[in-house]
């Protein structure tokens, strides 16, 4: 069960340093460069913490026994959400923050506005980040009639945004602190963000991976000096090992987004935009997952420039933001979505919510196809390969700007890394044409006797056929399960008009995940198994984790279906037919819980009805 990326390792490659003023033009009020900003520390830090440990260059695993069990008082209860309570159109610029409870401003908010702009004006994140270029997207300004700014956190020194946020913190820490050494939780770029920045500043650093962290990514973060340790089979494993051991040892715990430092050294990014951008802009896109690099952004250009948007993006199926400021408070959701892991977060900051809530102008949400298809566009327009949640940010800004027919308007789209885990492009691959409306998946009843299948075919027509699938197993009917090229949306519904004119019943399953992830693999014929339950689990990445999903449902009930995929993330989506009395739903429910796999019941998808059942 343990998927192995396989792809040839590279050190990172540093960029000339660019030299940035610290002074804008024409800001609305005068500035003190250097002002002093309160610390936000949430529960991020309480106290300074010291110890030195020096780095072993092994990464180290540390069993469930072994680690440390978090001694910190247990946060205020958040409210739950899920991410199905908040789902829109792609494109519609949502989950606009109410304002209207918080107030006219001024006094402190002032204050501590004004300390945020002269911070980032007077970072020092260009001792290690590099200036990235805003570029324009020739194409993709064609296709969608606007232009579109590509700005390139993918070329910093390891691949992402990241190291803005670290580094500024970092670097703000006492010798004698530093000289003792940092900690973190992270499973890709805060971790190579931390390990650069300690790196720079000459201090040791221990990073706090999950095992199911691929080894291409934790060997990448080892190359740069740093102590890995892999703990647990998720983030909050690796977070609460980490903020226990940075107590014991006196390392300072750096935060992946909330805290003020973190979130000031991110805000670079927006002060090199509007520094660099030629013209009134409409909008800028950002990636959303725990919000720092949204707050960031904002914090500067909403005091210097109000009238440009600030848009964030978020997958559908990883929405905390967006859920967070429609309820108007901080939420923690159920279950995440994992292929965008890059902003795969449950809960997003304190500090983060408080400014996006204050300074942005909504959330757009976008589905894992369209992520793909902007995956694609990226590398035919710059031949550059994004990560997912490196490409959100393109996906929601197509999304928008078709959604509200945008044109003639300069918009920019934060393309924030590049650490694509290479299993995952094989479903890149898969649906990025899917993604763009250009692939329709398809099933289609049709009688079995002959000259059926001749039928069929007539009434595809000239349509290409991608894929096909079909297995005998009924003397009445068969089921078809097949892909096609489309060129326009007329011509998709031409034929399924056709379809239904020769009496061969025609679903569209394009945006059905249950098809593309699992049944499109699965086309053996559809049978009577009784009492089926059809669930969606997600296995840890890691050895031993069938055989804990075994134990506690084998055989007690029979399994009558197993698909599982590798897809290049640190969770495995597996789809599990067991057969249980509908009596015994309660004893299922209980014993999944105890195995801790997030899991969702799909028996009534139509789908699986229609392609594996009677």
């Amino acid at each position: 069960m343990e998927a192995l990326g396989f792809a040839p390792s590279r050190s990172p490659v540093f960029l000339p340093r660019v030299s940035l003023s610290t002074v804008v033009d024409k800001l609305p009020f005068e500035l003190q460069i250097g002002a002093a900003i309160p610390k936000w520390t949430g529960v991020m830090s309480a106290r300074p913490h010291y110890a030195t440990v020096s780095a072993t260059g092994k990464a180290v695993i540390v069993s469930p026994e072994s680690t440390p069990q978090k001694s910190d008082p247990p946060p205020p209860p958040l409210r739950k959400a899920s991410p199905n309570d908040l789902q829109y159109t792609p494109g519609y610029l949502g989950a606009v923050p109410d304002r209207t409870a918080l107030g006219g401003g001024g006094g402190d908010d002032t204050i501590n506005a004004m300390a945020y702009l002269t911070n980032i004006l007077s970072s020092k994140v260009y001792d290690v980040a590099t200036e990235t270029p805003l570029q324009l997207a020739t194409k993709l300004s064609q296709r969608w009639g606007t232009n579109v700014w590509l700005k390139r956190e993918d070329l910093q020194p390891v691949f992402s945004f990241k190291l803005r946020g670290a580094y500024n913190m970092m670097s703000k820490l006492p010798r004698e602190q530093l000289d003792r050494g940092v900690i973190c939780s992270s499973a890709g770029n805060h971790a190579q963000g931390v390990a650069l920045a300690a790196q720079r500043l000459e201090c040791s650093s221990v990073i706090v991976m999950p095992v199911t962290t691929p080894e291409i990514k934790w060997r990448s973060v080892e190359r740069l000096g740093a102590t890995v340790v892999l703990v647990g089979d998720s983030y909050d494993d690796a977070q609460a090992y980490a903020k226990k051991r940075g107590e014991e040892e006196g390392r300072t715990f750096v935060p992946p987004f909330d805290h003020s430092d973190i979130i000031m050294g991110q805000g670079t990014v927006g002060m090199e935009i509007m520094r660099q951008s030629e013209g009134p802009l409409h909008a800028i896109f950002v990636p959303v997952g725990g919000g720092g690099l949204i707050a960031g952004i904002a914090a500067y250009v909403k005091r210097v420039s109000p009238q440009v948007k600030i848009i964030g993006v978020e997958p559908s199926d990883a929405n905390a933001m967006a859920l967070s400021l429609h309820y108007g408070e901080r939420v923690v959701l159920d279950q995440v979505g994992g292929f965008a892991d890059g902003v795969a977060v449950k809960v997003v900051g304190e500090e983060t919510f408080r400014l996006c809530r204050e300074l942005i102008d909504g959330i757009v949400l976008v589905g894992r196809d369209a992520i793909c298809a902007s995956i694609k566009d990226m590398f035919e327009e710059k031949r550059n390969i994004l990560e997912p949640a490196g490409a959100l940010a393109l996906a929601g800004a197509e999304a928008y700007c078709k959604y509200y027919g945008l044109k003639g308007e300069n918009v920019v789209a934060i393309t924030s890394g590049a650490n694509m885990n290479f299993d995952k492009l094989r479903v890149v691959t898969e649906l990025a044409n899917v993604g763009r409306r250009q692939e329709a998946v398809l099933a289609t009843l049709m009688p079995e006797k002959a000259g059926s299948f001749k039928q069929f075919c007539e009434q595809v027509g000239s349509m290409s056929i991608t894929e096909f699938k079909y297995r005998n197993n009924s003397d009445k009917e068969a089921v078809v399960l097949y892909s096609v090229g489309v060129h326009t949306v007329s011509e998709l519904k031409q034929m399924e008009e056709r379809m239904k004119a020769a009496n061969l019943m025609t679903y569209n399953l394009t945006e059905n995940d249950l098809v593309k992830d699992h049944l499109r693999y699965l086309m053996g014929g559809r049978l009577n198994v009784q009492n089926e339950v059809l669930c969606r689990f997600v296995f840890p990445e890691r050895p031993g984790a069938l055989m804990k999903f075994l134990d506690a449902f084998s055989p007690r009930w029979n399994i009558s279906l197993f698909h599982y995929r590798g897809q290049g993330e640190t969770g495995a989506n597996v789809l599990v037919g067991i057969q249980i009395p509908n009596s015994e739903m309660n004893e299922f429910h209980e014993r999944a819980r105890n195995v801790g796999y997030d899991y969702v019941l799909v028996t009534d998808d139509e789908a699986f009805r229609l392609l594996m059942h009677y």
